[in-house]
């Protein structure tokens, strides 16, 4: 992985391209490169380490013309992330290059076979063997370049989205996806490919999304034609498909940073209204047509399993609390990379709840597969209209809080949580296990979160200045208990995502069994301390903390005395319902974790080492 970008038509490539890996640099990735067919025929690849700014440096003063082209951003799985390994890659005489999202499984016997009949590699990534293959085909057994492309994914193992240029065939570009996404966009008389819609939106709203195992060709007429393009979709097993174009309603400023420095800062600030547009649909969705579809899927699970990964995996937790407290079901949430290896048991009464900001998670989509074969029903919490995981559910609660492109997760989280939290009133509503009046008291408090969330973003000035002290650091703890537990463990991994200081999220009385042991005057621990029903226990918590010289943050309610006594700094939030108070309590630790990463001087929207849409294992 990470990003795919391609165009045919009658303007030139080279721009398109460039900017479509622009649009996917929120996706992370260690190198970039281009590749281009010249009017000539020539088949011309340009490729750098580092940044998309740094393959425009190097690409400066080269051919770039030509309206057929590739591109792609690499996050490294197989070899070390530089030049060598940066895709795309060349066969070995030069005729082919193909860029590659995702993993093949079987490269390695697939390259000793290609090496013992004489090809050679220049690379150390799973992906050259593809290419290296695909020529090899087209030598060997006379095949045409789709076939030769088809035959080769009928022999790959693993997951892939991919897109090849044949310099012998300058009108065309071969595509397909097998686990990792890909869309195409229709334009007039001309084509797009993007791992997203994001890099095509700006030029089309109208899209095909691949299915799995689906290939398409994407061709231009030559001579007095050439203004005339096609799509032939079809199976990798050859099976003949109708595109169906879909409209998109991604706006391009949505894609911009509106003059903030980051998108973090953009996507954290803008929560009061995605917040807002994400309650409003979710009201809709769950009070409309398909409101009796969902609640009669729920409604015949004896037990809820929820898989998710990262971010998505604590909204999941609050959502346990959420589902066992006002609905009386037996919750489990399982993170999807263990989930689909540790052999669950799973009945035909189970219900997955499958969370996925991207909708493209490749754990958690094998998940859902997993447990939908052993007659799980799943419905999905997603962000991305069309993206693979809502496709493969049974139902889908969409989030619309609009692209996140900041790596870190932030309006996605709260989202997450509040569709989930209102899933489980309405469901204890209808089941009984929640009262009319109480369900109703909690909805309009919800209503009211968006201007609570703005009035915590008001106190940057406080916050920004808990960095400060945050920021010399090296390690640090995050507590709190019950619907606060997994905030804690939100705010570590926020803190460790962008600022690259270790930090660790806990129960605020398992401190005692373990990890009390770390606490000195170097040691902060951040404390979610704000009004619950245990209020009282989280107060001995932080006494434990400052009986040992350990430096207490906190996260307080307005009016608070107790916690605000004892602690180094704090800040404090509006009042709310214990169980609502995640969507507000995790803003300032998401804006704590972004000032703590400016003064450090990381680089908050892309850090090291990770990509936002994680679509290999």
């Amino acid at each position: 992985m990470c990003g795919i970008v391609g165009y045919i038509g009658k303007r030139q490539a080279y721009p398109v391209l460039i900017k479509g890996l622009h649009r996917l640099e929120y996706r992370g990735y260690d190198s970039a490169g281009v590749a281009l067919i010249n009017p000539a025929g020539n088949l011309n690849v340009y490729k750098s380490q580092g940044k998309v700014s740094d393959l425009e440096d190097t690409a400066q003063h080269q051919d770039l013309t030509g309206s057929i082209g590739i591109a792609h951003t690499r996050w490294a799985t197989h070899g070390e992330p530089n030049f060598r390994n940066a895709h795309p890659h060349l066969s070995q005489f030069g005729r082919l290059a193909i860029v590659h999202n995702g993993i093949i499984e079987n490269y390695a016997p697939l390259r000793e076979k290609l090496w013992q009949n004489g090809r050679t590699f220049k690379s150390d990534t799973d992906t050259e063997v593809v290419v290296q293959l695909i020529e090899y085909l087209q030598e060997k057994q006379q095949l045409s370049f789709q076939q030769s492309v088809q035959q080769t994914l009928q022999m790959l193992q693993g997951s892939y989205a991919i897109a090849v240029l044949d310099k012998n065939q300058p009108d065309t570009i071969v595509a397909a996806r097998k686990g990792s996404p890909l869309v195409v966009g229709v334009g007039d008389d001309e084509l797009f490919l993007g791992s997203d819609a994001s890099p095509i939106v700006e030029y089309t709203n109208r899209v095909i999304y691949l299915d799995d195992e689906d290939m398409v060709v994407l061709h231009r007429g030559t001579g007095a034609n050439t203004s005339e393009v096609s799509i032939d979709l079809m199976t990798v097993s050859g099976d003949r498909k109708q595109p169906r174009i879909e409209q998109v309603s991604l706006d391009v400023s949505q894609l911009e940073k509106g003059g903030y420095d980051h998108f973090m800062l953009k996507e954290i600030c803008e929560q009061p209204q995605s917040l807002r547009s994400c309650l409003q649909f979710a009201r809709r969705t769950l009070a409309g047509e398909e409101a009796e579809g969902i609640f009669t899927l729920l409604e015949s699970s004896q037990r809820v399993l929820i898989t998710a990964c990262g971010t998505s995996w604590h909204a999941g937790i609050v959502a346990k609390y959420a589902l066992e407290q006002m609905v009386r079901v037996p919750v489990d949430v399982d993170y999807a990379s263990e989930f689909r290896y540790r052999n669950p048991v799973i009945t035909r009464g189970d219900t997955v709840i499958a969370i996925s900001q991207s909708g493209e998670t490749a754990d958690t989509l094998a998940a859902i597969e997993m447990a939908k074969n052993q007659g799980a029903k799943v419905l999905s919490i997603c962000n991305v209209i069309g993206s693979s995981i809502p496709r493969a559910s049974d139902k889908v609660i969409y989030t619309m809080v609009g692209p996140e492109i900041g790596v870190a997760s932030t309006k996605a989280f709260t989202a997450q949580v509040s569709v989930l939290t209102m899933l489980a009133l309405l469901w204890g509503k209808r089941k009984g296990t929640l009262s009319a009046a109480r369900c109703e008291d909690l909805l309009k408090e919800m209503d009211a979160l968006p201007e609570k969330i703005q009035q915590v973003l008001n106190q940057q000035p406080a916050i920004r200045r808990m960095a400060e002290t945050l920021s010399f650091a090296s390690s640090c703890l995050y507590i709190g208990r019950s619907y606060n537990y997994p905030v804690a463990l939100e705010g570590a991994l926020k803190l460790k995502e962008i600022s690259y200081i270790h930090a660790e999220g806990y129960p605020a009385a398992e401190m005692k069994h373990g990890p009390i042991a770390l606490i000195s005057q170097e040691m902060p621990v951040v404390t979610i301390a704000t009004a619950s029903d245990i209020y009282d226990k989280l107060v001995s918590n932080v006494q434990e903390i400052r009986a040992r010289q350990g430096r207490v943050m906190a996260v307080v309610t307005e009016g608070d005395t107790e916690v605000v006594r004892m602690a180094d700094c704090y800040v404090e939030v509006p009042r709310v319902s214990e169980c609502l108070s995640p969507i507000l309590n995790i803003v300032p630790l998401q804006l704590l974790s972004y000032y703590v990463a400016c003064l450090k001087g990381c680089n908050v929207d892309q850090p090291r080492n990770l990509a936002k849409s994680v679509t290999v294992e």
